[in-house]
């Protein structure tokens, strides 16, 4: 599947996979052009003991078939690590993300379940190709205000907890996000669950949430699949995906969901922010009546600056080009809530 878009936008095909129990190997699924990068998504259940291993592998240009690269190994229970060192002349695995060094236009997937129990619930994987143009910004689609009643939780108030896991509440961006779409969905970790947590934590669900993230080779808890898998144990579906423009961020909005972002930049090229990053993610939770972008930043220093309004044009120049995350974005939902209607195979 997949589409040539205009010359201004990522090229970008998502294929949705059903697994069925045990060791599996996918058909080989055309993408529609010459890919650069696959990112796989899953969600999956695997009991204490347990662990799903996925793989992918292409079809090159030429013709050839690459070999088969492990994108991750995932347990509930832990550890669960992406693998370093695989880099050959067809390409490499960064953290997450298979990095073409020849284009390549198909790809097979493969899952081996290991201990009992172990079963994959969804799986996808992104294909994309980004240009190195300069991002037009797109037109607002919204008539009013619209914004999703997402809980707000800073990273920073997490600071110094559990710094095992990526050095503590500073650098979760990623767990802190995932953990306020679970309680806008009403899911998350039950009490029991959060007892280790420690007295007078203001968000018990954001430190879990780095526990249940933390890749033990990448050291850190912004593995992008590894969110999405996280958010499974607690009943919802979701993929990695890139989106277009603020226009299908809007779709999703309308829609009930809120968007889990990917977007670095310099503090001036994205106005109220106030900082800069090699590597953020936050929550698109809604647009202004003028299209602009409301988000909860887990950057604020508190719970209660988290929501902030970012110009439409600078948050689409961040997150959409190609130096950046070239539109990366989690969508996580309950199995059974529709997703907008999509015309061009990204989700």
């Amino acid at each position: 599947m997949g589409l040539v878009l205009t010359v201004d936008l990522a090229r970008v095909a998502f294929t949705r996979l059903t697994v069925p129990g045990g060791t599996w190997t996918s058909e080989e699924h055309r993408v529609g052009f010459a890919a650069t990068q696959l990112v796989p998504s899953w969600t999956a259940r695997t009991p204490p003991g347990a662990e799903v291993e996925v793989e992918l592998r292409a079809r090159t240009e030429a013709g050839t078939l690459t070999r088969w690269y492990v994108m991750g190994r995932w347990s509930e229970h832990g550890p669960r690590t992406s693998v370093p060192g695989q880099g050959d002349e067809d390409g490499d695995v960064a953290v997450d993300t298979f990095v073409a060094r020849r284009p390549v236009v198909a790809f097979q997937a493969r899952v081996t379940a290991r201990g009992e129990g172990a079963r994959m619930t969804s799986l996808g994987v992104l294909a994309s190709a980004l240009p190195r143009r300069p991002v037009v910004p797109s037109t607002p689609g919204v008539t009013g205000p619209v914004e999703l009643d997402v809980p707000g939780y800073s990273q920073h108030a997490h600071a110094g907890h559990h710094p095992r896991w990526d050095g503590g509440g500073a650098n979760w961006c990623g767990p802190a996000s995932v953990a306020m779409t679970l309680a806008f969905w009403g899911r998350g970790p039950e009490p029991g669950e959060l007892t280790w947590v420690g007295a007078g934590d203001p968000a018990p669900a954001v430190d879990h949430a780095a526990m249940g993230t933390y890749d033990d080779s990448y050291q850190g808890t912004g593995n992008w699949p590894f969110n999405v898998a996280y958010a499974g144990r607690y009943g919802l579906t979701g993929f990695v995906t890139r989106l277009l423009s603020a226009a299908e961020l809007e779709a999703f909005v309308l829609a009930g969901i809120p968007v889990i972002a990917s977007l670095s930049f310099r503090a001036h090229e994205l106005p109220g922010s106030g900082y800069s990053t090699n590597g953020h993610i936050l929550v698109v939770t809604g647009f202004t009546a003028g299209g602009d972008v409301v988000v909860n930043d887990p950057a604020a220093p508190a719970d209660g600056g988290v929501r902030r309004v970012y110009p439409r044009a600078a948050f689409e120049n961040v997150w959409l080009r190609s130096s950046g995350s070239g539109g990366i974005v989690y969508v996580l939902h309950p199995p059974g809530h529709p997703l907008p209607p999509c015309t061009n195979g990204n989700w």
